[in-house]
């Protein structure tokens, strides 16, 4: 009886392996949808290379397991693109899709994303947001289907007012941003966090300005330095915050600025060219973190001669790949359902997929756009400067509530 129970269970362990074997070998491919062309190709350009070098560093880190391969498609930056490439994604069986630049798309596409998997059992998509920072994202809209790994604007505003609080020379500020959801809720949730924490300091001004259209900031900076700001507090990215630093230098404005992405590509060349006031940036990383990151930023230099500022690269493919195992399988459905709550190894330790919202719980950075020295010689845009930490702030610190009522398939 022993010997016939024991050939009866071989043909069903050598299935079992040879299935193990075919999960394996699979390759998850993931659609990368961001401005491929325009104002903001620069950034997008650079973000796909992160994510493409992100799935070869993971690829030969683990040879035997699932193998990434990043697919680019060009939204344009457009809501209504970003729906035409989401669908093209699907069309060609791509189960997995990553966005970040602009809350404006991410949300047309959580949206399609939703009604899809709603729609179609079988061909179930999971959405990866790697960078857009609309609160509703993980709040009112939140989606069971989607995973951000940034950090959203209100616990960057709250890291950032709560390190702003403590600087004594702030007393007058002025806020500007693009006049769409993210710069909008840059504006509310700053005046928010500083009359909570420091209701001495003057808000002497506040401008929202069209995305991606203005060429000259030169109006606005007069308007700032009128004012008699101190402190400029703005959501700008990509060319809109090059131009605006641009026009800054310029007219010789001393303020200081608290950003969300000096660091995004073209923005530290701008700041190289002689800022007479300290730039300061809120964000999940900066170019000095020790540890695994170093070593990606060098290789990354030395590959494309360009910056890895999207660290959030490498969070969402460790993330995922830790889901991969936790599911015994790449299948969107089973991974969905693990990777709410999850703890996996990040970069700068271990980061928890908040399951309530799907928000990523990790810990923020204040870093000071300063010279290279032999300490930190890293070399940001190859400018002789860097970002240098100046406060980190806790998870714990910088997590905020959620409204989300996650509705489970």
């Amino acid at each position: 009886m022993k010997l016939v129970t024991k050939l009866c269970g071989l043909p069903i362990a050598m299935a079992l392996s040879v299935s193990g074997a075919a999960v394996h070998a699979e390759t998850v491919k993931i659609a990368f949808m961001d401005p491929l062309s325009g104002p903001f190709a620069n950034v997008g350009q650079n973000q796909l290379k992160s994510w493409q070098f992100m799935a070869d560093y993971f690829n030969k880190k683990d040879p035997k397991g699932p193998q990434f391969e990043i697919v680019s498609f060009d939204n344009k930056g457009s809501p209504q693109e970003s729906l035409n490439t989401l669908k093209a994604a699907i069309d060609q069986g791509i189960r997995y899709v990553t966005q970040g630049n602009g809350s404006g798309a991410a949300a047309a596409i959580s949206d399609a994303v939703q009604k899809n998997n709603d729609r179609n059992p079988g061909k179930e998509v999971v959405y990866l947001n790697y960078a857009a920072v609309d609160p509703a994202l993980t709040n009112e809209k939140c989606s069971y289907w989607h995973f951000r790994l940034d950090a959203d604007t209100t616990m960057k505003m709250e890291a950032l007012t709560s390190f702003m609080k403590d600087q004594p020379e702030i007393k007058k500020v002025y806020v500007i941003g693009q006049n769409y959801s993210h710069g909008q809720q840059v504006e509310k949730y700053f005046k928010e966090g500083i009359a909570r924490k420091r209701p001495d300091v003057q808000i002497v001004g506040t401008d929202l300005h069209p995305i991606a259209q203005v060429k000259d900031f030169a109006p606005y900076v007069a308007k700032i330095k009128a004012s008699g700001a101190d402190s400029v507090v703005t959501g700008n990215w990509g060319t809109d915050l090059t131009l605006l630093i641009k026009a800054a230098n310029e007219a010789g404005l001393t303020a200081n600025f608290y950003t969300y992405y000096a660091g995004v590509s073209g923005t530290p060349t701008a700041l190289a060219s002689g800022t007479t006031g300290k730039v300061r940036v809120v964000a999940y990383a900066h170019s000095n973190l020790p540890g695994v990151t170093k070593q990606i930023q060098d290789d990354f230099k030395k590959q494309f001669n360009d910056d890895w500022y999207t660290a959030a690269t490498y969070n969402g493919l460790a993330m995922l790949s830790a889901a991969f195992k936790k599911a015994g399988s790449t299948d969107p459905v089973k991974v969905a359902a693990v990777l709410g709550g999850l703890r996996f190894d990040g970069f700068n330790g271990e980061d928890e997929m908040r399951k309530t919202d799907h928000q990523l719980q990790q810990p923020l950075y204040i870093s000071e756009w300063v010279k290279a020295d032999a300490k930190h010689p890293y070399s940001v845009e190859n400018t002789g400067y860097n970002f240098r930490e100046v406060k980190a702030i806790p998870a714990y610190v910088a997590s905020t509530p959620t409204s989300c009522q996650m509705k489970k398939p």
